[in-house]
């Protein structure tokens, strides 16, 4: 990283900092806030207090029905309920369904999955993770009978009546030979659940206007993994619009979005895992989607999907649906478009956060197909990023060594460059001096800019790689020296107590992969500093500056994967090894001897050198310009 590259990133860190800073709230907007959160607070408590008011009459009321009589309980059931009455009744139960790979639950209440297991899979605690249960999920369907009542599906007790390991069919009696089926099948090693929606005879029992059913799935989000604070910014409710992109609501805050065109899927995304529901055909109508964080506890954010489904009241086609509780690995959500028609593809594969533009063309076309075939010989993770990170090197080593070429011709004109800032000295000779140097670069064939093109090519490859560790699943709980799991931090010191911005934006906590990053940044910062030395005037702090980045990553990467701090560490050692091993190769006196030889030579201008005189004459121009209107404002 050259001195021009690491000056614009510290200038931008000083930047946000004093945005943050003066934008900070007064004492007064505190206040303010904090009223207006009381007031909300008040507000949510009274709502939640009339809530659990009509709970508690319902509930006596439920009661005082369940002391009548049986006939007379099922006559007010049916006063209210009409055909579907003699579903408001049951006791709850669970049917399981399982494969390899997942463990599902239904329930016979609202014939929904209220339970979601991965078996393949642990959370960081170690427990088996588990999605979803009862009380973090929902479902329902809203159904509007033949004389306009409304009665939802979680509310009705449905009977399995076709069971199977890998299959079950939930159903819902309706009137004497009405029914609605929910049908959920699994295959072997699949983490798709086939789910179907089909009537019969239903036809004079719902609306006769009964072309799709009203829908909404919600789900808490839960803490699968040890940082809590870096697992919320990749937790997010994706969707997918028909024929259009994949798209997200923010991460951030609290989101809310209407839809008008038809969703191919909604997805509730955590770090490395989602539950996703896909409607074929038709797609979901409507759909309205809600996003809200939660401070604390197990659930890190709640998602809630509102839409509507396609439904044939006649009973000839069913409501197909997909439901995919599974892992966010890249191969396996591509392999899942594998037999759907062009231009329907699920694309599930862009839940895998890998950046935008090229840098997700580097990450999907370079990063994830050299990752997994060195993962196809190397079982252990740590070695892999090693060696990866050391074939990356390689690929960029000629970008690297045209960088350091560049350098040296600049540090080798350095004496010449002094005796030109000896020859015209301060600020007011500054055009002159630029002039000058400028010229003597162009005729020795050095280009301060030829340093920072190498540069620029790397970026997309860097960019590509801070994305992609922290989205690879497969790092997730792999050890590696000290570090249990590369897919999080890895802390040498830990403390509970709150410390005001320390907690806030460094953690509670010291990661030994982050320091010992930070340490080889400070030490090339050091070493590239005395390398690029040319001689001309820097700003007046400008060293401060540069040793301050290596501090900001520390702030910023502390609480980041380990596997991508390793990967920066290596990264860094190996180019200070590359720089060193330049240092001791290229005989600077003969490349000095070349670039003289190049002044002797009749002077070829590049098109940017071209340019660059020009503007400088330009500067020149209007400076003589300004200096005359000032002596002629003297004169009068």
């Amino acid at each position: 990283m050259d001195k021009n590259t690491i000056t614009g990133f510290v200038l931008i860190g000083i930047v946000l900092f004093a945005f943050s800073w003066f934008n900070r709230p007064t004492p007064e907007q505190i206040e303010a806030q904090r009223r207006y959160q009381d007031s909300l607070a008040q507000i949510e408590l009274a709502q939640q207090m009339e809530l659990a008011q009509k709970e508690r009459q319902a509930a006596l009321l439920q009661d005082s029905i369940n002391h009548l009589p049986d006939s007379v309980r099922m006559q007010n059931m049916r006063q209210r309920f009409g055909d579907f009455a003699q579903a408001m009744t049951g006791e709850e139960r669970q049917t399981t369904i399982e494969n390899e790979v997942l463990e599902l639950r239904v329930s016979n209440k609202g014939g929904r999955i209220v339970y979601a297991r991965l078996k393949e899979y642990d959370d960081h605690q170690g427990q088996p993770l588990v999605l979803f249960d009862e009380q973090d999920s929902e479902l329902n369907f809203s159904l509007v009978t033949a004389d306009n009542r409304v009665v939802n599906t979680s509310e009705l007790y449905f009977t399995p009546v076709q069971q199977g390991k890998e299959g079950l069919t939930m159903r819902l009696a309706v009137g004497e030979a009405g029914y609605l089926d929910f049908v959920y099948t699994l295959t072997p090693n699949d983490y798709r659940v086939g789910f179907s929606i089909k009537g019969t005879g239903l036809n004079g029992l719902l609306s006769p206007n009964t072309r799709a059913l009203d829908m909404v799935w919600s789900q808490d989000i839960r803490q699968q993994e040890k940082g809590r604070s870096f697992e919320e910014r990749y937790v997010s409710l994706n969707y997918k619009v028909v024929a259009d992109d994949v798209d997200r609501l923010s991460e951030t805050r609290d989101d809310s979005k209407q839809f008008t065109n038809r969703l191919r899927w909604i997805g509730f995304k955590d770090m490395f895992f989602s539950s996703v529901l896909i409607a074929k055909g038709e797609g979901f109508a409507e759909s309205t989607l809600d996003s809200k964080m939660i401070a604390a506890g197990n659930v890190l954010k709640r998602f809630k999907a509102t839409t509507a489904v396609p439904f044939d009241l006649q009973g000839r086609e069913a409501t197909e649906l997909t439901y995919f509780f599974g892992p966010n690995k890249f191969a396996l959500l591509k392999e899942l478009d594998e037999g759907e028609p062009e231009g329907a593809e699920w694309e599930l594969e862009k839940l895998v956060p890998l950046g935008w533009g090229i840098f997700r063309w580097v990450n999907q076309y370079f990063v994830i197909p050299l990752f997994d075939f060195l993962g196809g010989f190397i079982s252990n993770y740590g070695l892999l990023i090693f060696l990866l990170t050391v074939i990356v090197k390689l690929i960029l080593f000629p970008l690297t060594y045209k960088s350091y070429i560049s350098s040296a011709k600049m540090r080798v004109l350095r004496p010449q460059v002094e005796e030109i800032n000896a020859k015209y000295p301060g600020q007011e000779q500054a055009l002159e001096r630029q002039k000058a140097t400028m010229e003597l670069y162009s005729r020795a064939g050095a280009s301060p800019m030829s340093g920072c093109l190498p540069m620029l090519l790397q970026m997309p490859i860097l960019i590509a790689l801070f994305m992609f560790f922290p989205s690879a699943i497969e790092l997730r709980h792999q050890s590696f020296l000290w570090a249990n799991d590369l897919s999080t931090y890895d802390a040498i010191v830990s403390w509970e107590a709150n410390i005001p911005l320390i907690s806030s934006y460094f953690g509670n906590h010291i990661s030994l992969f982050c320091l010992l990053m930070t340490i080889t940044n400070i030490v090339y910062t050091k070493f590239n500093m005395e390398m690029t030395n040319t001689g001309q005037q820097q700003m007046p702090g400008m060293q401060a500056m540069m040793y301050l980045m290596p501090l900001m990553f520390l702030v910023f990467f502390n609480q980041y994967a380990s596997g991508l701090t390793y990967y920066y560490f290596i990264s860094t050692l190996i180019t200070i090894m590359q720089t060193i091993f330049f240092r001791f190769t290229i005989d600077e006196e003969k490349l000095l001897a070349k670039l003289e030889a190049n002044k002797r030579k009749p002077m070829k201008r590049s098109g940017f050198m071209k340019r660059l005189e020009e503007m400088q004459k330009m500067q020149e121009e209007q400076l003589r310009k300004q200096k005359e209107a000032r002596e002629a404002n003297k004169r009068r």
